[in-house]
């Protein structure tokens, strides 16, 4: 009744493959990491940590107070940390981005906002390599 994925031929039942997609809404607050497989879509707020091998959108509405890593990432709301994606990172609308980039592909459009530094090779500064991020640096 409530798996619409299921169907049934005569005695065998068949899934259909589902992507896994992780939705942070509006109105919710998570205080912690998030360490996830699948995509991610946060349109709440985030303090901490944010992990996927797979893709992570930040809604208009989405607030992240915390480091990003993923595979690609599409940002429409406020990132304040670092931002580590494998592939591509596009800045679309009324994005407000404030910290370091680490990406192989950069994107931005027009209206989105970026104060801090875009690194698109394999080298990190010092204090990368020791395991100090930039932000703890500034405290």
């Amino acid at each position: 009744m409530f798996n619409s994925n299921q169907k049934s031929k005569g005695d065998k039942q068949f899934m259909l493959p589902t992507s896994t997609v992780n939705i942070i809404g509006t109105g919710t607050t998570i205080q912690g990491d998030i360490v996830c497989e699948g995509d991610i879509r946060i349109d709440g707020q985030v303090n901490g940590l944010v992990s996927t091998k797979a893709k992570i959108v930040v809604g208009p509405e989405g607030d992240i107070v915390g480091d990003l890593v993923c595979q690609s990432a599409d940002i429409l709301g406020k990132v304040t940390g670092i931002i580590k994606v494998e592939e591509l990172l596009f800045l679309k609308g009324n994005a407000l981005v404030k910290g370091d980039v680490y990406t192989a592909h950069f994107e931005m459009e027009p209206t989105a906002k970026f104060n801090g530094r875009c690194y698109m090779d394999d080298q990190q500064p010092d204090n990368q390599k020791h395991g100090k991020s930039v932000l703890q640096e500034a405290e």
